[in-house]
């Protein structure tokens, strides 16, 4: 079976980038000769009974003179991106590219091309993705919405360059439309020159390599009461503005017994003669715990894109001046990042959300320890679930058992809604199911 595998990988492999390749050095017309070539040569092969064969001879003498013409061209070029700090998943950009003309010709008529790092996964990737689509087909339904390849990490539009001065600049923009989120490698940038005959395109290549981070998808969230109130944060303010167990400054007292030792205040101490410490303010205040489920045997999974943008999509929402927001996932290894008040912004959680992946090595109980060793101080979870299992159910009635406000949103495939609401079936408003592909709708549902 490992062979096969390997076998139609290496078909996958050559045959992506015999598309690839074609599809850039073929223009639109030289496209339509090449098939005129291909069935012209099937169906001509009965010379006696057919004259197909002369579309044949005529498409090959269209295509030659052109593969000939793109040896001769020669060119010099430097470039720079002025690319955006981040995208967004499904929404486009425009980035301006300045090109310099490093010889002492006009060039006129060129096109400019965008050549990301190659995206295509390796062996084991490959088969991960397969076996996952393999388990996961359940019907033969024409009406089921085709998966998008899990590859393809972006589209960019082709970019006409103005005429290049001897040594001089023009500038050629660009539209890129993310498809994936997570650091997107662009390698090089190409000039390509079409023939007299606008068939085929001759290509110069110059090394750009730079990056650009793509965030991941956010929805319109309407408005909702989060669950949770306020509760109290050891730390107070000063927890929130800075990285450290210190409390909020009130005032001097006497030294009491028991009083801890860090909180002597040295300079009263010498000044009056006796003890002196500081005395410190209890904070209360909201704090919520986003809790990501990343558990699929699918690297590219569907689910885990649209649990990931339903995610982005609370942090958004949540984080405010008035409260703090817990990110808890487990990737590699258990994650908690705290945001809010001070201690981060939306910026940051998004960064640290377009670089999660699925965990495949791990089981979801690394997930429930991690949620209920933190359950302490916040005031209420927003679980989003990759289904609901008996696992998962049994983290949220353990929630709702030490009295944690629990709001639980399960990403489900197409056509699988229909789930039991298990220990929030006395609050359904707790407890909504997002169908792939309608996560917009569905979140547009949440009632406050």
């Amino acid at each position: 079976m490992s062979l096969v595998l390997k076998f139609i990988y290496r078909l996958y492999r050559v045959s992506s980038s015999l598309w690839h390749w074609a599809g850039r050095r073929f223009t639109r017309a030289g496209l339509c000769i090449l098939g005129a070539l291909f069935v012209g040569g099937a169906s001509g092969l009965d010379v006696e009974n057919t004259v197909a064969y002369q579309i044949f001879t005529l498409a090959l003498a269209l295509l030659i003179p052109a593969f000939v013409c793109s040896w001769f061209f020669r060119m010099r070029f430097s470039a720079m991106r002025q690319l955006p700090r981040f995208g967004t998943v499904g929404r486009p950009f425009v980035y301006s590219i300045v090109i310099k003309n490093l010889t002492d010709r006009t060039r006129r008529g060129l096109v400019l091309l965008e050549n990301p790092a190659d995206p295509r996964p390796t062996f084991q990737e490959w088969r991960s993705v397969q076996m996952a689509e393999g388990h996961g087909v359940r019907s033969f339904r024409f009406s089921q919405r085709r998966r998008s390849s899990p590859f393809k990490v972006a589209t960019m539009k082709e970019a006409e360059v103005p005429p290049l001065p001897p040594r001089g600049e023009a500038e050629a923009r660009i539209e890129l439309m993310p498809l994936r989120r997570g650091v997107l490698r662009l390698s090089s940038l190409t000039l390509a020159r079409p023939d007299p005959l606008g068939l085929f395109r001759s290509f110069v290549e110059a090394p750009a390599p730079q990056t650009v981070l793509i965030l991941p998808k956010r929805y319109p969230l309407p408005p909702i009461a989060l669950p949770g109130a306020m509760k109290y944060q050891e730390g107070g303010v000063a927890l929130a503005a800075n990285v450290g167990r210190s409390e909020e400054f009130v005032a001097l007292r006497e030294y009491r017994r028991g009083d801890p030792l860090r909180h002597i205040h040295w300079r009263s101490w010498a000044r009056i003669g006796k003890p002196i410490v500081k005395e410190f303010e209890d904070e209360f205040f909201v704090r919520h715990a986003l809790v990501l489920d990343t558990f699929t045997g699918d690297p590219h999974s569907e689910l885990l894109e649209e649990a990931v943008s339903v995610a982005a999509s609370f942090a958004c929402t949540m984080l405010t001046q008035e409260s703090l927001l817990d990110l808890l996932f487990v990737g590699s290894q258990s994650y908690c990042f705290t945001a809010g008040r001070g201690l981060g912004q939306a910026d940051q959680m998004l960064e640290i959300l377009a670089a999660v992946r699925g965990c495949s090595d791990k089981s979801f109980p690394s997930l429930e320890h991690l949620v209920l060793d933190h359950v302490a101080v916040v005031s209420g979870c927003v679980c989003v679930l990759l289904a609901w299992d008996e696992a998962r159910r049994r983290l949220v009635e353990k929630l709702r058992l030490l009295g944690v406000p629990v709001l639980v949103l399960v990403i489900a495939p197409a056509g699988r809604t229909e789930l039991d609401a298990g220990p929030l079936r006395d609050e359904p408003d707790r407890f909504q199911v997002l169908e792939s592909g309608r996560i917009e709708q569905g979140l547009a549902e949440l009632k406050g």
